[in-house]
Order: structure tokens, then C-alpha cells, then sequence
């Protein structure tokens, strides 16, 4: 069994595992620079370093300025 480590759902191959990574929606990251929601595959060329895939944002590094959705808390007036 392979378990997706942002909803925990499983899977019987890697390969499914794989393809759902690419569509979680529990496995998107957003920029603390610019407020921009992203997919982590777009974040990374090496799964090792990040940074915000828009141009115009200098927003780098897991837990530095990229957080999981999930992590961030939104608050209203």
C-alpha cells in the first residue's frame, strides 16, 4: 500500500500514487510573499529546494515563505 502523505489516501502502486499527487488538492502549497496557491510539483525542480513558480515573487524555501494549505489558518474582521 502507498499512502499520499497530505490526505491519506491509499493506493496499491506507486505509479497511483504519483498521479495523485499531481491533483491534490491537500498537497498545495501557498506564498507568504505573494498569496499565490500552487501545486508542490510546481514549486520544485529536485523535490529538495522550492520556490514560488510566479515570476514576479521571490517567495523560496518550505516554511520560510511556501506553506502547506493546510498549515495556514485564514482569519476574518
Amino acid at each position: 500500500m502507498h499512502t499520499c502523505r497530505n490526505c491519506n489516501q491509499s493506493f496499491q502502486t506507486e505509479l497511483a500514487l504519483e498521479l495523485h499527487r499531481d491533483t491534490c488538492q491537500q498537497g498545495q502549497l501557498f506564498c507568504q510573499v505573494c498569496g499565490d496557491r500552487f501545486q508542490e510539483a510546481d514549486a520544485t525542480q529536485d523535490g529538495w529546494h522550492y520556490e514560488c513558480p510566479s515570476d514576479d515573487c521571490d517567495g523560496d524555501g518550505l516554511q520560510e515563505d511556501l506553506y502547506r494549505v493546510d498549515d495556514v489558518r485564514t482569519t476574518t474582521h
